[in-house]
């Protein structure tokens, strides 16, 4: 039997890592799957739906909701799309423009939808680059993000390791990048605030490593400085 593609990190709660460049710059990327109460999947930034993956999630069960949460997060929803046409697809705000080409189901807003409020929150986190909405599974206790706490202080590129040098990306959500980023501090405060009301342990990063214990604390310290 062929080795699994998602790897479990907590009960009702998958991932799976893949390279993926981004302006030239080896960034990998990280796709999460939810298994909801019901038992079908909540799938957040979809990664390439090879033959593999594709064996893995249906021995999850069915495909519910598909997000693509982020504006840099959108590259293979077009073959979760024709693979699961029973599935809704939701993007964060703007990603309809930007991808006008593929059907979505609606735009992710600041309270999660019915088909998974039962068992996961959202909020947004806006910068000048995104329009970004995290999630949290409530029964992990686990924050799922695509580009709120980035990490590329420990990845095997020496390349990458470089950037993240010159960025002052020291730890997740660490640097100079976070502090351009962010427009509007009174807004970003608010945000952070209340992803902060929930009860975080662990954090699924889509680039950096995971944080299995003391989320609630490295997204505190992460955005110290609004």
């Amino acid at each position: 039997m062929l080795p699994p593609m998602l790897d479990r990190v907590a009960d009702d709660l998958w991932t799976t890592a893949r390279p993926q460049r981004f302006w030239g710059l080896e960034t990998g990327t990280r796709m999460t799957v939810a298994r909801l109460s019901d038992g079908a999947l909540f799938v957040h930034c979809p990664v390439a739906l090879d033959a593999p993956t594709r064996r893995d999630i249906d021995a999850l069960g069915p495909v519910r909701a598909v997000v693509a949460s982020s504006l840099f997060h959108h590259l293979y929803v077009g073959q979760w799309m024709a693979a699961f046409p029973k599935a809704s697809f939701w993007g964060c705000p703007g990603l309809a423009k930007k991808r006008p080409d593929l059907k979505w189901s609606g735009v992710l807003g600041d309270t999660p939808h019915d088909e998974w409020a039962e068992d996961i929150d959202q909020a947004p986190f806006t910068s000048r680059f995104e329009r970004e909405v995290v999630f949290h599974h409530r029964k992990s206790k686990t924050m799922v993000c695509a580009d709120a706490l980035l990490n590329l202080s420990k990845h095997p590129s020496p390349v990458t390791r470089a950037a993240a040098f010159l960025m002052g990306n020291t730890g997740p959500g660490k640097g100079y990048l976070e502090r351009i980023a962010v427009r509007d501090y009174a807004l970003g405060r608010k945000q952070v605030d209340r992803i902060l009301e929930w009860d975080i342990d662990g954090v699924v990063l889509a680039h950096g490593g995971l944080i299995e214990h003391g989320g609630r604390e490295a997204v505190r310290d992460a955005y110290r400085w609004l």
